[in-house]
């Protein structure tokens, strides 16, 4: 029905999140209409993911050695913001009030998924608090069983060590990915965080 070529695309498209048959193809077509140029940048743009790799130190994505946030001198090193995907820290970023460090854990603690403690990171956290004299962990995390359970996990393993471990407070809908909420509102949440109990 399609050239190899343009039936490959569909399929490529169809593995992003969202996008069924009709969806690929008709993003497909559209690619069809750039020409020669944005066809290039839009290869070269796709090609150049694959430089993408995790930071060492707060595993964030970046294309250098360590990512943008880490490499910030003026950055504040006695805090650290705890999501749960790299995509959260960009929400937190275009709020700009917040100058401290990053920790992505890269998933939450479920059970019943089969995502213990030691499948997520963790570990480095702990290190960093212990190696950086970290003042304050703030975890933002879904509010869900999975990000509870994850919160006060961190809490716990937390508790041999001199450092308050905080959360923004509820006002976030339970069960929403922290990806659609609104700025204000985060920002609201960020200024008003608590002590995780």
């Amino acid at each position: 029905m399609y050239p190899n070529c343009v039936r490959n695309l569909i399929d490529s498209l169809k593995d992003l999140p969202g996008i069924g048959e009709k969806s690929a193809e008709r993003l497909a077509f559209s690619i069809l209409n750039f020409d020669k140029e944005k066809i290039d940048n839009f290869a070269n743009a796709l090609n150049d993911i694959k430089n993408i790799k995790r930071c060492p130190i707060c595993n964030n994505i970046t294309d250098m050695d360590k990512c943008y946030i880490c490499n910030d001198t003026g950055r504040d090193n006695d805090t650290i913001f705890v999501v749960e995907k790299p995509k959260d820290i960009v929400l937190f970023e275009k709020m700009g009030n917040y100058k401290g460090k990053y920790h992505v854990l890269d998933g939450l603690i479920s059970p019943l998924e089969g995502i213990n403690p030691e499948d997520i990171n963790l570990e480095s956290l702990i290190n960093r608090v212990k190696e950086n004299n970290v003042k304050e962990v703030i975890v933002v995390l879904k509010p869900s069983i999975e990000g509870e359970t994850t919160m006060q996990y961190i809490k716990k393993i937390l508790s041999n060590y001199d450092v308050r471990v905080s959360k923004i407070p509820i006002g976030i809908p339970m069960g929403t990915d922290i990806e659609y909420i609104d700025s204000m509102t985060l920002e609201m949440a960020f200024e008003d965080r608590k002590d995780v109990a």
